[in-house]
């Protein structure tokens, strides 16, 4: 009896690789509950391909975050004119 009362609990936090990829791609959206994060981790500690996954979106994250703050940051950087034009134009079309 104590034996399927344990499989039933190790179902309950095993992952399937899916379910962690849905739980690595939330986490950079909202943060985990405690559970998510602990069965999460579990997961992560057996799994390699996770794992790397894992690090690869972190990896992308960064990478994004720091081309954004460089954009923003490099004056040299223009709008094409005729753009500009239209973009103003569209907006007091909607005002």
């Amino acid at each position: 009896m104590f034996r399927n009362q344990l499989d039933g609990s190790v179902k309950l936090i095993m992952l399937s690789c899916k379910q962690a990829s849905q739980f690595i791609s939330a986490s950079l959206d909202r943060p985990l509950t405690l559970r998510e994060r602990i069965v999460l981790r579990l997961h992560l500690i057996i799994c390699k391909y996770c794992k790397r996954f894992s690090q690869q979106l972190q990896t992308m994250r960064v990478a994004m975050t720091t081309l954004a703050q460089s954009i923003e940051n490099d004056n040299s950087i223009e709008m094409p004119v005729a753009l500009k034009n239209s973009i103003t134009k569209l907006v007091d079309e909607q005002a």
